[in-house]
């Protein structure tokens, strides 16, 4: 498809394959290509096409360029286009653990391996997929139309595939707006609990380093020290301490992607269960001596053993301080449970702690 240089490309939800379209640059721009294509596809969003950019998607005459190039007159863009994500949004019956709903938001304790939103390689099966059917024939309400275009419809903040734990979603655009906006001042309580390799030195300590996206390696996020890397602060505190292994309680203070898990692992103590970062997945072997008899234990870790904890904020209706505590799933719950029966455990409480252990650990979903 050939268009013209002010051609904005509609949005398609009938393609079923790759679209090629090429523009020509009729007047003189000096505007980088990332930006100049985000006037043009307002539906994908700046990061997505930097995203293109890089897997070499697009061109201009014929050469693969960066994102920050910067377009002269007659330049011929081309740029071939996975399928948009459609707008429809499949409403799915799926298990979901909530913590708490009402007219305003929706507050979830998220299993392990649930992706939050579709994207394009997941049109099913996510977060919003699940509420939705919720919202349709369980509950109440429905989710904000903020980020609709992009197939994240209520998701006021994220949590990593494999990571689990307390998660809000907004119902409509006024609590979106006022939770976002928390999040993005950054005055939301968060408090993680982390099983990570190595005895942890010091209790308590601060991790204020940049981070940015990885210099070789898709997905990866590392400490970047150039013009690429984000501040980021990460401030953890040990709970209990098993030898080789050491429970955290973490604190964020900024949302960088993947922060906790390249911030522990840059340190040298990689999450349990996060082979992206350094950690290995855990089975009983790795935890106790050898199985005497039928030992019914058979402890298997196969993601990161990181968990969203602990969420406070004030609540966009009421104006209210609300914090909500999201119980460990089993399989962290049994590591633990692992790893404390297998000889001297030492526990603290660093000052600034904020989470019972007894509590978390426990079966009863908590709203404070």
């Amino acid at each position: 498809m050939n268009a013209s240089d002010e051609d904005v490309l509609p949005f398609d939800d009938d393609t079923d394959g790759p679209r090629r379209v090429t523009w020509t640059v009729g007047r003189a721009r000096a505007v980088r290509l990332d930006q100049w294509l985000r006037s043009r596809i307002p539906w994908m969003s700046r990061t997505a096409l930097q995203k293109l950019v890089q897997e070499s998607a697009v061109t201009i005459d014929g050469r693969v360029p960066k994102a920050s190039t910067r377009l002269n007159p007659g330049d011929e863009v081309t740029i071939v286009l996975p399928p948009p994500p459609s707008r429809e949004l499949l409403a799915q019956e799926l298990p979901l653990a909530i913590l708490h709903e009402d007219d305003h938001l929706i507050v979830i304790n998220k299993q392990p391996d649930l992706i939050v939103h579709p994207a394009r390689s997941h049109q099913s099966g996510t977060l919003i997929n699940g509420l939705a059917w919720h919202f349709a024939n369980a509950g109440s309400g429905s989710l904000s139309s903020v980020g609709e275009d992009q197939a994240r419809p209520g998701v006021v903040h994220r949590l990593d595939r494999f990571t689990s734990g307390v998660l809000v979603v907004a119902k409509h655009d006024t609590a979106h707006w006022r939770l976002g906006r928390q999040f993005e001042e950054r005055t939301t309580r968060k408090r993680y609990l982390a099983l990570v390799h190595g005895d942890v030195e010091p209790t308590v300590d601060e991790i204020d380093l940049p981070i940015g996206k990885h210099p070789t390696i898709r997905e990866r996020q590392a400490v970047r020290w150039d013009d690429t890397g984000k501040s980021a602060l990460t401030i953890y505190r040990v709970r209990e301490r098993y030898g080789d292994f050491t429970l955290l309680e973490v604190e964020i203070r900024t949302g960088r992607t993947h922060q906790i898990r390249v911030h522990l692992s840059h340190r040298g103590w990689p999450i349990a269960g996060d082979d992206m970062y350094g950690g290995s997945h855990l089975q009983v072997r790795d935890i106790l001596p050898p199985p005497r008899g039928d030992d019914p234990l058979r402890v298997v870790l196969q993601r990161q053993a990181l968990h969203a904890t602990l969420l406070g904020f004030e609540h966009p209706h009421s104006q209210e301080q609300v914090q909500f505590i999201a119980p460990v799933p089993a399989d962290l719950k049994d590591c633990i449970q692992a790893l404390r029966s297998r000889g001297p455990m030492r526990a603290s409480t660093p000052p600034g702690s904020m989470l019972d252990l007894d509590l978390v650990l426990g079966d009863e979903v908590s709203e404070v």
